[in-house]
């Protein structure tokens, strides 16, 4: 069974910094694109940063390039989103997700529960 636990959102003021944990489980790291998703209120949820697990390919977001950094740890079964310089537009609830065919795919085959996050001073 394939289980996606995310965890460390928070409230943090504007320029703060937090560090979302994914811990993963149920499947093989190398064969899946394991992502990071975000909804605001009122908005879809969008892919934020997404890692590919065999090679640790890497893309990121526009809003969020140079200030998120997306990394993951096979011997831990985790994938982490440090996220530094937050503005209040990155408050959403983050959720992790893995996809078998398609690298930060809209549709991912698995969704882990989201961790909310608010940045506000």
């Amino acid at each position: 069974e394939v289980q996606l636990q995310a965890s460390g959102g928070g409230l943090v003021h504007p320029g703060g910094s937090l560090r979302l944990s994914c811990a993963a489980s149920g499947f093989t790291f190398d064969e899946y694109a394991i992502g990071w998703y975000r909804q605001a209120p009122g908005k879809e949820r969008d892919a934020v940063s997404c890692i590919a697990g065999r090679d640790r390919t890497t893309y990121y977001r526009d809003p969020v390039k140079g200030r998120f950094t997306i990394s993951s740890d096979k011997v831990k079964n985790m994938v982490y989103l440090q996220m530094d310089n937050l503005k209040p537009e990155d408050t959403a609830v983050y959720y992790c997700a893995i996809d078998s065919l398609m690298f930060c795919s809209s549709r991912p085959d698995y969704w882990g529960q989201g961790t909310q996050v608010t940045v506000s001073s």
